[in-house]
């Protein structure tokens, strides 16, 4: 048996990928059979050429021409006269093997490439590296798996899996997640709730113990599993997968009910998304509206900058598939585990506390204010707010603000349409945010709050580091009085208070943010029914004595506890 972190609910049935980079071994040695090298070495090419072509003709279905072409890039590695006699030259003068040979002339590539005092001309040495490993592998028969292109079902086992390998993966034949790193809310684990797929994540050294075909069962809501179960055991877990769809299907008789307390109290439930095809998922799961777009998706697995068309196609299909309900996008998040190859982000001791999000835009506002008249020219097609990311001072949601107006005005000027409506808000992520939240308020239209990140600063806990995800703990009595901290100064101010981390949609902690008076609760589309179900069955006003009194008690242990006893009473 298998047991890590329960990532994303769900029983998994099916046979496992073992996707990682495999290392390649290659030693110089002295071949006698010089034709049948440079044959070699021209068949590689060739099956190369194909793979690639496929890879690009998928990628332009499911991605578009944009991401498609960077595989024309590849392909023209391929015909580069100058790489393929370089490697023929070296078979036949020093006699070496085909993969020798070609291992030697990429790393000369990639050495120049990489020298290049040029930043675009040093980024093509990940191209290089890329044909090359390509080149050897069909050398060396090593199979190459490539996630765009699953034909079959399969649940994949990996390190970690990370967002470019999440957002070109053929999602149609991906049945479950179990990685060896990740905690509750690492991006796998995100990832998988918004796909509604199974996943375990922290298993430390999972990829060692299965192998690729073999039969994997898992509970990704207990986080337990097995590798090639016995006929018992497969019968157990058919039996629990019926069990679990049969709940699914009665919780979506809540589908199209309100989301009310029993004493009258309505709430908003939406959901998370990182592209504009999660929309489906929200509308299936009865979401409200969407509580958090990940706009950095689309900035990544690309070679540029999208285009401000890119941009606000996407936003206006999201809009427009959502018609009234409200829909919160947050401006660029990037940086921290987020990279962006081609904006050349310095590397840094501590990302997660160094240059990202708001901090990028306002030092480069030459990308923030492409993507606010994306989002300001898609506004006209439906219910849209904007959220600001990592804001920590009044300084930065001032000078963002500053950034919009001038793009409105000059959109005013070209005549170009937008709402005049649009709520402008900011997330809340840091302690700082939530002790200057009175302030704050005076200044936007709504709170947001990332408990991910404010977990994670406030507790200073490294939320991916299985080793200390222990102390990650949403139920820690700093966290529940900043968020009660953080609602009341909403209210306060007459704005209302949202949270987009994925403590909203936990079913635990659900009774307490009804009862601190969490007006808009935004999850993955797979727990909105079940958040729903709770809000229904529980009385607003009990809940708020419930939570005044959990404030009080000193250890997140004492909290659940008390948390527990009181709902198993009145339920």
């Amino acid at each position: 048996m298998f047991k890590g972190t329960g990532a994303s609910p769900g029983i998994a049935i099916g046979r496992a990928l073992v996707y990682q980079e495999q290392e390649l071994n290659i030693k110089k040695e002295s071949v006698e059979g010089l034709e049948k090298e440079l044959d070699k070495f021209q068949s590689s090419i060739k099956k190369s050429k194909v793979q690639l072509e496929y890879v690009k003709q998928e990628a332009m279905k499911k991605l578009g021409a944009d991401k498609a072409s960077i595989f024309e890039a590849h392909i023209m590695v391929l015909d580069d006269p100058e790489l393929i006699n370089q490697v023929k030259d070296k078979i036949t003068n020093e006699k070496v093997s085909a993969e020798y040979a070609v291992n030697e002339v990429i790393n000369s590539f990639i050495t120049l490439f990489e020298g290049m005092d040029n930043e675009y001309m040093k980024e093509r040495a990940a191209d290089i590296r890329d044909v090359g490993n390509r080149i050897l592998k069909n050398l060396l028969n090593v199979e190459i798996i490539n996630l765009a292109t699953l034909t079959d079902e399969v649940i994949l086992v990996a390190n970690d899996l990370t967002p470019s390998d999440t957002a070109t993966m053929n999602k149609e034949k991906v049945l479950g997640f179990i990685t060896n790193i990740g905690g509750r809310t690492s991006h796998t684990a995100i990832m998988a709730k918004s796909l509604e797929v199974p996943a375990i994540v922290g298993l430390k050294s999972i990829t060692d113990e299965v192998k690729s075909g073999d039969l994997l069962i898992f509970d990704g809501g207990e986080g337990f599993g097995h590798i090639n179960p016995d006929e018992q055991l497969l019968a157990d877990f058919r039996e629990k997968k019926q069990q679990y769809e049969f709940i699914r299907k009665e919780l979506e008789k809540l589908k199209s009910e309100p989301s009310v307390s029993k004493d009258g109290r309505r709430v908003e439930l939406g959901a998370n998304i990182g592209t504009p095809k999660d929309v489906k998922g929200v509308l299936d799961n009865g979401g409200e509206g969407i509580g958090l777009y990940r706009t950095e998706f689309l900035y990544m697995n690309r070679d540029h900058m999208p285009s401000e068309e890119e941009q606000y196609e996407a936003y206006k299909e999201v809009l427009q598939k959502m018609e009234e309900k409200p829909v919160i996008i947050r401006t660029l998040d990037i940086g921290g585990d987020k990279e962006l190859p081609y904006l050349n982000l310095p590397k840094e001791l501590n990302p997660f506390l160094g240059y990202r999000a708001i901090r990028i835009c306002l030092d480069q506002p030459e990308i923030f204010k492409v993507q606010l008249r994306a989002l300001l020219r898609a506004s006209v097609y439906g219910n849209l707010k904007i959220m600001y990311p990592m804001i920590s001072s009044v300084e930065e949601v001032r000078a963002a603000n500053e950034i919009l107006q001038e793009v409105r005005g000059e959109l005013d000027q070209k005549g170009i349409e937008y709402s005049k409506e649009i709520e402008v808000g900011i997330m809340v992520e840091i302690p700082a945010t939530v002790v200057i939240g009175d302030m704050l308020i005076k200044e936007v239209d709504f709170f947001s709050i990332g408990t991910n990140d404010l977990i994670q600063y406030t507790t200073a806990v490294d939320r991916m580091n299985e080793k200390i995800s222990h102390l990650y703990e949403p139920f820690h009595p700093a966290i529940l009085r900043m968020i009660k901290m953080v609602i009341d100064h909403a209210h306060g101010g007459g704005k209302w208070a949202g949270m987009c981390g994925e403590m909203a949609g936990d079913p635990k902690i659900v009774p307490i943010l009804l009862g601190l008076g969490l007006d808009e609760f935004s999850m993955s589309p797979i727990s909105i029914l079940q958040a729903r179900k709770i809000i229904r069955g529980l009385s607003y006003s009990e809940m708020k004595k419930i939570a005044e009194k959990a404030l009080n008690f000193p250890t997140a242990a004492e909290v659940k506890k008390f948390v527990a006893e009181e709902i198993d009473k009145i339920s």
